[in-house]
């Protein structure tokens, strides 16, 4: 006698697998003739179906660990594009004060290189060093300084020359 959509129903039931559903060969006729869910509940109730236990070990979940800070590994795409986002920016602010002579080409050439080895991570940064360090206004007082020294050498040549 064929049991299997018995076996079927009795898995959609119980929630089991096929495997672990024992019928009782001596209550085969009351199985057979179980049609609903209800009917199944019943027989396994009186003890007609047994439900065997799991077999084998039960599986351990492995526990889940965090990464350290010293093990993440960041893109280097992704470093590399953020400097050349943030040079260029800095690279053009720079530029423009050069343009409007707020700064001398010596301090251009310092702030490049300052620059290049990531001393500044934001203009806001770039700009409160200028602040602090006195960038912009000291491009002025140097070229004053610049012509006051050229006018004080042209001076002392021209007393030369007049001896």
């Amino acid at each position: 006698m064929n049991l299997g959509k018995k076996k079927q129903l009795a898995v959609r039931t119980f929630g089991v697998g096929k495997e672990r559903i024992v019928f009782v060969k001596s209550r085969l006729e009351e199985i057979k003739e179980a049609i609903t869910k209800q009917d199944m509940k019943e027989l396994y109730a009186e003890g007609a179906i047994i439900i065997r236990n799991v077999k084998g070990r039960k599986k351990v979940k492995k526990k889940k660990t965090r990464k350290g800070p010293g093990k993440v590994r960041k893109k280097v795409n992704k470093r590399k594009q953020e400097y050349v986002k943030i040079t260029r920016k800095l690279r053009a602010y720079l530029k423009e004060l050069k343009k409007q002579d707020k700064i001398s080409k010596e301090e251009e050439k310092d702030m490049r290189k300052k620059i290049r080895n990531r001393k500044f991570n934001s203009l806001s940064s770039f700009k409160a060093y200028l602040k602090v360090s006195g960038g912009t206004n000291q491009g002025e007082k140097t070229k004053i300084k610049a012509k006051k020294e050229k006018l004080e050498n042209e001076n002392i040549k021209t007393k030369k020359k007049r001896k």
